[in-house]
């Protein structure tokens, strides 16, 4: 099949459709309209086969986790998402497979009402990159850099249940039924919490989405805010399916320095935090106060029932070149 029947067959009809993208697929560039009295987010993201995603995933999931990471990034923003566009790198054509690819992208951009705009088809080895983009109220932006000694520490969801599933499906941790497919779950089909991240806009400092684990993008915050911070292991928020498949001290290893969770980490001042409860009330997700930040700037401390903690073992992912 040529690239312009791919294009043509798989992409540029179905999935969601906005009003405010005027030129769609097919033409040199898309044309779209930003509303007024808002600004323009833009992410990019690129998942490449054996790093970001097992090989023999399914297409479905690798589809929905390469827009559900853009969406992230936007939601970290406080951004609403709009439109993405996709550039895709295939070894070879198998069109059961991009039929199930095109059913997960377009079932997550429909729930999110985010249309395909645009992007590119090449022939070699897999690896996905969207770009996303969003709108934010001018000024609203969420930050990394604007946390503040004092402010209290948050996540979304739970932590480490990505993590561990990555594990199970590399054969590295046992696990059965309902909680295998949670965890499995929670790796292959993360969730953007963009309701969340536009409902911070009003009462947190700082936000950053979890991809390479808590204190990893912890640290991003604490970097650029010239902060420090104490985390409380024993609050972090951890998952039913995770304390029954392995033990308490490998729970806390998954939930400070696995990636993929794509919960959200903030920090709400002492004057915003009565507001917090009031602000996610809508959105249906929980959140969990797991410290505050201190002066000791770009420090963690880590503590175990208001005793000293030490991670056995390296915290987080980093690409190395």
């Amino acid at each position: 099949m040529k690239e312009f029947d791919l294009i043509g067959r798989y992409f540029s009809e179905g999935g969601h459709q906005r009003k405010d993208v005027v030129v769609g697929i097919g033409d040199d560039c898309a044309v779209t309209t930003v509303a007024e009295n808002q600004q323009l987010a833009v992410t990019t993201d690129t998942l490449v086969a054996g790093v970001h995603f097992l090989a023999d995933a399914p297409a479905r999931s690798i589809a929905h986790k390469a827009v559900a990471v853009n969406l992230s990034d936007l939601a970290a923003m406080g951004a609403e998402p709009a439109w993405i566009s996709l550039s895709l790198s295939l070894p070879e054509l198998q069109e059961s497979w991009l039929e199930e690819f095109v059913s997960g992208l377009y079932e997550l951009t429909q729930y999110y009402s985010v249309q395909l705009i645009g992007g590119d088809t090449v022939r070699g080895p897999m690896a996905l990159t969207i770009t996303a983009q969003g709108f934010i109220p001018p000024g609203s932006a969420l930050q990394r850099s604007q946390a503040r000694p004092g402010d209290w520490l948050y996540v979304t969801g739970t932590l480490g249940d990505a993590g561990a599933g990555l594990d199970i499906l590399q054969d590295k941790l046992i696990a059965q039924g309902e909680e295998r497919d949670f965890l499995v779950k929670r790796h292959q089909y993360p969730t953007p919490r963009v309701a969340a991240g536009t409902a911070l806009r009003r009462t947190a400092s700082a936000c950053i989405d979890v991809s390479d684990g808590l204190l990893a993008d912890l640290s991003h915050i604490l970097r650029q805010s010239g902060c420090g911070a104490c985390v409380h292991v024993d609050k972090l928020p951890i998952s039913r399916a995770l304390r029954h498949v392995t033990d308490i001290e490998q729970a806390y290893q998954y939930a400070l320095a696995a990636g993929d969770d794509y919960e959200l980490i903030f920090t709400v001042s002492e004057e915003q935090r009565g507001n917090l409860e009031t602000s996610l009330a809508s959105t249906n997700v929980k959140a969990t106060c797991i410290g505050q930040l201190t002066g000791h700037r770009e420090n963690i401390e880590l503590k175990l029932n208001n005793q000293p903690y030490r991670l056995p073992a390296k915290a987080g992912y980093e690409h190395e070149f």
